[in-house]
């Protein structure tokens, strides 16, 4: 029996050809793994097999009739196995490979295209793609965590075809990754939409279920070559607390989005990805302290989110509320162990995401629908960027337009329709997800109760009658920022007018659906 091993990780290799070797292989290798195996196991090279040296500095090695003849040959058919005997060809009957790490190659800083270039595998997936095609008669591993398993299998009489068959999937999928990530690399930079994509994952652990218990679930992270430092929740360091389910995901991925989208340090207290606190100051507890009064009620079991440091100061604030995790980028040593002491607390460090407190990185946003996906550019705005329009008599007060600015970020982060009535920087109370605007504007009133004198109102897209307006008015609102462009714009400013109300057009919306 004959193997080709030839990996970039290494892990486990030399023990994995060792077992091997025991089984009666032998073992042929190419440059870096042949050098890592030869201390230990008897190996040859490839170049013994083909009897042609390697050429290019190592770029052609592998591609050869006499590795892919004795790879491709079906045991199972007498002429593939004359022709192989009539050119002097041996079967390979296993073949373990993994690939050049382009991943890893293109996510450092300044790498050279020819860097990128020369980091792309030909021979491997050329090998790996002919042993999964031929997977009956060839065992394909990719996967180092495979290792064990196949030599316990051969130690006890060899691989069932159902084992063999899973090997060959698995290999097929690192080569589509693989592939795609090289995709991804060239595609950089074209912000057309292409008219073939794929997208690749990697599994980062299972869930218990879904959104409900009858549903099954896992969590994977995308591979993305355009990102140089892995951020956010899918890469977040989990310190303390319960496993996370779906649903935490879900939220702490909201609260983290939310947090993020403001320079000034912020607080966000998440309940079924909708903000129910939102704040920012200058000194983080207080930060959490005003986001919690957005509504102390509906915080209970939620998720919160700083984009500073948690202190002790906001860890004690925390200590009374009952919530199911907290996202932030760094704890004080006091305040990790004081939240670490509140049972079933998932404690959450993220880095903050590239670019941080001047222009979030755009992205594709995917969003899934039976039987394919709607694509669309990121709602990434940078805070600077935004154009107010004044269009009623009263100019919005210094006071007013911080305010407004604040509540205009944070409605971006609530589900259509949206609105947001918010006072020092702090959400008063909000309305979310109603088919009715108007119905929005009511429930983000009656959340707020008196607090509404003096607050500003925030509305995600246009208001198409000044219905919203006049419910502004009747609760004390003093300033609206809004996207404009309905029809009865008018109507609505005259309206705010009529009410000595300060009214702004952004001249665009945030849907959120």
């Amino acid at each position: 029996m004959r193997a080709i091993i030839s990996v970039s990780d290494k892990a486990g290799v030399t023990d994995f050809a060792q077992g091997l070797s025991e089984l009666g292989f032998e073992i042929f290798s190419t440059g870096g793994t042949k050098k890592a195996l030869e201390a230990k196991v008897p190996v040859r090279s490839v170049s013994e097999i083909t009897n042609f040296p390697e050429i290019l500095d190592g770029r052609v090695k592998t591609l050869h009739p006499a590795v892919h003849g004795g790879i491709l040959a079906r045991r199972d058919l007498p002429s593939h196995l004359e022709e192989l005997a009539k050119n002097n060809i041996q079967p390979i009957d296993l073949v373990a490979i993994n690939l050049y790490p382009f991943l890893e190659t293109v996510s450092k800083e300044d790498v050279s295209l020819d860097e990128a270039l020369e980091n792309i595998d030909i021979g491997g997936p050329t090998m790996i793609r002919a042993a999964a095609k031929n997977f009956p008669s060839v065992i394909v591993v990719v996967d180092p965590a495979d290792y064990r398993l196949i030599l316990e299998k051969l130690r006890a009489g060899g691989l069932e075809f159902e084992a063999r068959k899973k090997l060959a999937q698995k290999a097929f999928q690192h080569v589509a990754i693989y592939d795609t990530a090289i995709s991804q690399y060239l595609r950089q930079g074209v912000e057309d939409f292409p008219e073939e994509m794929t997208i690749a994952l990697k599994r980062r652990f299972g869930l218990r279920y879904g959104e409900n218990p009858h549903q099954r679930a896992a969590f994977y992270a995308e591979l993305a070559v355009d990102e140089k430092k892995p951020s956010g929740i899918t890469w977040a360091e989990q310190l303390g607390g319960k496993e996370l389910s779906f649903n935490n995901i879900l939220d702490a991925d909201a609260a983290w989005g939310a947090v993020t989208d403001f320079a000034a340090p912020t607080v966000a207290i998440i309940k079924h990805t909708n903000p129910c606190g939102l704040a920012s100051y200058d000194d983080i507890a207080e930060a959490y302290r005003r986001a919690f009064s957005g509504d102390p009620v509906a915080a209970f079991g939620g998720i919160v989110a700083s984009n500073r440091t948690v202190t002790l100061a906001m860890a004690e604030a925390m200590k009374p509320v009952f919530y199911e995790t907290v996202i932030a980028p760094q704890y004080e040593e006091e305040a990790l162990k004081l939240l670490k002491g509140k049972k079933g607390l998932r404690i959450l460090v993220a880095d903050l995401p590239p670019g941080y407190g001047e222009a979030e990185p755009a992205y594709l946003d995917l969003r899934r629908v039976k039987g394919g996906f709607l694509v669309q550019s990121s709602d990434s705005v940078p805070e600077k960027s935004i154009n107010l329009k004044k269009v009623t008599k009263r100019s919005p007060t210094e006071a007013e337009l911080k305010d407004l600015l604040f509540a205009w970020r944070a409605v971006k982060h609530i589900k259509s329709n949206a609105i947001v009535l918010a006072r020092d920087k702090t959400l008063l109370g909000m309305g979310a997800g109603q088919p009715s605007r108007i119905v929005s504007a009511e429930i983000a009133k009656q959340k707020a109760g008196d607090k509404t004198k003096g607050s500003v109102l925030a509305s995600d897209a246009m208001f198409p009658f000044p219905d919203v307006v006049e419910a502004a008015a009747s609760g004390g609102v003093t300033a609206i920022i809004q996207p404009g462009g309905s029809i009865r714009d008018e109507d609505s400013i005259k309206a705010a007018d009529k009410h000595n109300i300060a009214m702004v057009f952004t001249g665009e919306r945030h849907f959120r659906h």
